[in-house]
């Protein structure tokens, strides 16, 4: 019989990483049209500012739906709700490599977004169940940086796969990659007997989640703190690079991802052993901010942004460590990881345009202000979260 999480004595660090992979092919449902943004008008000529949808309609469902999923994947069961959401996921890339008529491509990648939620719900739940508790924050910390390995895997390698064999090739790369993936994970999960009992899943069941996660200073914390997360990353990355030195600037935007993957993975990995998960990313939000007074004093100082982005790793990794710190149970994480889907969906799409409307209406001064704010917020979200959970 399957221990309990509390009990696990050895990690099955393979198994560990091929959920971590099956988060890359997950990060990918957003990172492939993203990376071949520029090429689209070449596929879809006469489609205008619609094309910005073919990347964006992932996000906006991950708004209304993001609790939805993980309340969802808590009923489906983990196991079920990932290997469908791969099988799904490749059965849409491969469509979508045919390149079909803008309608039905933009009907696929909702449809998409559906599985890439179910993925980013069920993989870190699963992740969390399967350690021993000493390695929690190591595994989830890894699977934190995926989004960013992803988008750097598609960069040095699926940017040159387009440029030999073009647009259809890399959509069929990644349903091959989610193919190999629900495949070896379907044998390695087979197992395993980790899934809760839970209620039928209802309408007024899912409303009343909703209220009981967003009541919950456990469940809600790493979700809002996430928002705050989300809302500068993206939009620092988008808005920053005018600002900094034209013979510096490709090797700083290319370095902040790389630079916060890496502290979250050495500096965060050790910190996450001798402090809370919660007193990381308070850690990581203050230093952000800090970071962010210097660059409002050297704009877009290169050696900063790398800074910047160290800080805003602490912050990445320790926010999914956070998740079964403060939530014991399967189905609570689950539920704390679909309100950090949503949250994340939230920040993403907001930040972009207010921070770019902020720079455009105050200049690069409106930029460091704003982004040090929602820091500074953040930090305070999870101070107050943490005084909440003391009193309760």
């Amino acid at each position: 019989m399957q221990k309990t999480p509390d009990k696990i004595e050895k990690t099955p660090w393979g198994l560990v990483l091929a959920l971590w992979g099956a988060g890359l092919g997950a990060a990918a449902q957003y990172g492939k049209f993203s990376a071949i943004f520029d090429q689209l008008p070449q596929v879809y000529p006469q489609a205008g500012a619609a094309l910005g949808f073919v990347v964006s309609v992932v996000g906006l469902l991950g708004i209304f739906f993001g609790v939805a999923a993980g309340l969802i994947v808590a009923r489906v069961r983990y196991r079920r709700a990932l290997l469908w959401a791969l099988w799904i996921g490749a059965a849409i890339s491969a469509f979508q490599a045919f390149l079909p008529p803008l309608s039905w491509m933009l009907a696929s990648r909702a449809l998409e977004g559906l599985s890439h939620l179910a993925v980013v719900v069920a993989a870190p739940t699963l992740i969390a169940q399967i350690c021993a508790p000493r390695d929690r924050g190591v595994a989830l910390t890894l699977w934190g940086t995926f989004f960013g390995v992803a988008f750097t895997v598609l960069a040095w390698a699926g940017l040159p796969l387009v440029a030999w064999l073009g647009i259809p090739a890399l959509l069929a790369a990644h349903a091959l990659y989610l193919v190999i993936f629900a495949i070896y994970l379907g044998r390695r999960l087979q197992a395993l007997e980790i899934d809760p009992v839970v209620p039928p899943f209802s309408m007024r069941q899912l409303l009343r989640d909703h209220l009981t996660i967003y009541r919950s200073p456990s469940i809600s914390a790493p979700a809002f703190g996430w928002l705050f997360y989300t809302f500068c990353f993206v939009s620092i990355l988008t808005v920053l690079p005018p600002f900094i030195a034209e013979p510096s600037r490709a090797f700083v935007m290319g370095a902040m991802p790389l630079t916060s993957i890496a502290v979250s993975m050495i500096l965060g990995v050790a910190l996450l052993r001798v402090m809370t998960a919660v007193s990381v990313i308070v850690l990581g939000f203050v230093g952000s901010a800090l970071t962010m007074v210097w660059l409002w004093v050297a704009p877009g100082d290169p050696v900063a942004c790398l800074v910047l982005a160290g800080a805003m790793g602490l912050v990445q990794g320790a926010s999914f460590a956070a998740v079964p710190q403060l939530n014991r149970t399967p189905d609570t994480q689950a539920q704390a990881n679909g309100a950090l889907a949503q949250m994340g969906n939230v920040g993403n799409t907001l930040g972009t345009p207010v921070m770019a409307v902020t720079a455009t209406a105050l200049g690069y001064g409106g930029l460091p202000v704003l982004a040090g704010c929602a820091f500074v917020l953040g930090a305070c979200v999870h101070l107050v979260l943490a005084r909440q959970r003391r009193h309760a």
